[in-house]
């Protein structure tokens, strides 16, 4: 869109307010709302906001930043508020000079993607993104309550959550998603939604909206949708697989009709890429302590770091279909993540890859969950970090992905995790009480 059609659609659908968007490096979605009467000067990338209130920004000294909205991004919300209709647009943030800036992690992922242009490729991601839906009390604080027992692919009346989750679908669709399957997952309360596979910079948006329309629907139904990913112990945590090719002249990079396979040399070295990167990328793609409670064996979470066309155990499949549908699917990232930092890292570990030829080890076509410690030390299977702090000191040894993700935002990221880990350490939990409490 042109900010010309951006100004006639407000008009034409009565929009009063405007929400400029973005996100900070936890990925937590911010907003400076504004009236039609701003709107030119948003557009022309004028206003200007405290950066320095925002996670990871900057210092109070610096703390100058301008929003340069993405035309392409504008979208008016299918319900009101109060009456009003509202829209959005998503920004890129810009420095005090006018120059994108370097902790802005939307213009983070846009240099990833311009690494991967010099080198002829397109990135695709499809997303395959869980939530939880729970009661809320009286108060309208959310609860661990769901209103249902169904499991994998069941229906209603056993699945309660049905009419939420298809309101869910009916309104994304209404903002341009092209939905793929909607389902109950595996655990009590537990929903998936897909969309279809999108250019790398759309499908990170298109992720930061999916969450935010779906807690707002879920708001509608008095529920409360979480993308925690462990919110309940001994249950499936939820997930965000990520389905990723990458496209030259046109093509499917991946697909090579002439490999017993199906796939590419190419493919193969991004597999090693990710293969090697993978300690350091769960910093980011499993960001939070929470994360890792997931990332455990008997929930059908990858743990093992290996990759496959026959199993789901490893932490990279690669699906049946082939030609056009040639893809990795990346099985640890959670729907806690950053979708601009998590893509960013993503491809920058699949394209050192393809730079320097990484071949990944042998294709594991049995259940790893099943094999015993001898026998993946004999294969070579390593494992994913076990905690939050494991995963930063990968992160901490990997300059490729610090790379990926900018001096700055690398920096500012480990601070803010390992103050994290370490409030998360100090904090006395109820299961310490109920171990200790009376025994001592």
């Amino acid at each position: 869109m042109k900010p010309e059609d951006i100004i006639a659609a407000v008009k034409e659908h009565n929009v009063e307010f405007i929400r400029l968007q973005f996100t900070d490096i936890t990925g937590v979605l911010k907003n400076v709302a504004i009236t039609v009467n701003q709107l030119d000067k948003a557009l022309d990338g004028e206003l200007m906001f405290d950066g320095s209130s925002i996670e990871g920004f900057v210092r109070i000294e610096e703390s100058d930043m301008y929003l340069k909205p993405d035309p392409d991004t504008f979208m008016i919300f299918p319900w009101t508020n109060n009456g009003s209709k509202i829209a959005r647009i998503i920004c890129d943030v810009y420095d005090a000079n006018q120059e994108p800036f370097i902790g802005c992690p939307r213009c983070t992922l846009r240099r990833a993607i311009q690494e991967a242009d010099e080198m002829g490729y397109s990135m695709k991601v499809g997303p395959e993104n869980e939530f939880f839906l729970f009661h809320t009390g009286s108060d309208g604080e959310p609860t661990l309550k769901t209103h249902d027992k169904a499991g994998y692919f069941d229906l209603a009346p056993v699945d309660k959550g049905e009419e939420a989750r298809r309101d869910m679908a009916i309104t994304l669709q209404q903002m341009g998603f092209e939905i793929e399957a909607t389902h109950h997952e595996v655990a009590p309360g537990q929903h998936e939604i897909d969309f279809k596979y999108e250019d790398a910079l759309k499908t990170a948006d298109m992720i930061a909206t999916f969450r935010y329309v779906v807690r707002t629907i879920a708001k509608q139904h008095d529920l409360h949708a979480t993308f925690m990913p462990k919110p309940i112990q001994g249950i499936n945590g939820s997930g965000m697989h990520a389905n990723i090719s990458l496209f030259k002249n046109g093509k499917n990079a991946f697909y090579d009709p002439e490999d017993p396979n199906g796939l590419s040399q190419e493919c193969y070295y991004f597999i090693g890429g990710l293969l090697q990167h993978a300690k350091a990328m769960s910093a980011i793609t499993n960001p939070t302590v929470n994360s890792f409670k997931r990332l455990v064996p008997g929930y059908e979470a990858p743990v093992y770091i290996a990759w496959s066309e026959k199993n789901r155990s490893p932490l990279i499949r690669i699906p049946a279909k082939r030609e056009t549908s040639t893809r990795v699917e990346l099985r640890n990232p959670d729907t806690a993540c950053n979708p601009y930092l998590a893509t960013a890292v993503m491809l920058k570990a699949g394209l050192h890859g393809i730079k320097h030829k990484i071949e990944p080890p042998a294709s594991i076509d049995k259940n790893i969950y099943n094999m015993t410690p001898e026998e993946r030390k004999e294969l070579g299977i390593d494992r994913l970090p076990e905690n939050l702090l494991e995963a930063l000191t990968y992160l901490q040894a990997d300059g490729v992905i610090q790379e990926g993700l900018g001096d700055h935002i690398y920096k500012r990221f480990i601070d803010a995790k390992k103050y994290e880990w370490q409030s998360y350490t100090e904090a006395v939990h109820p299961w310490e009480r109920e171990q200790y409490l009376t025994k001592f």
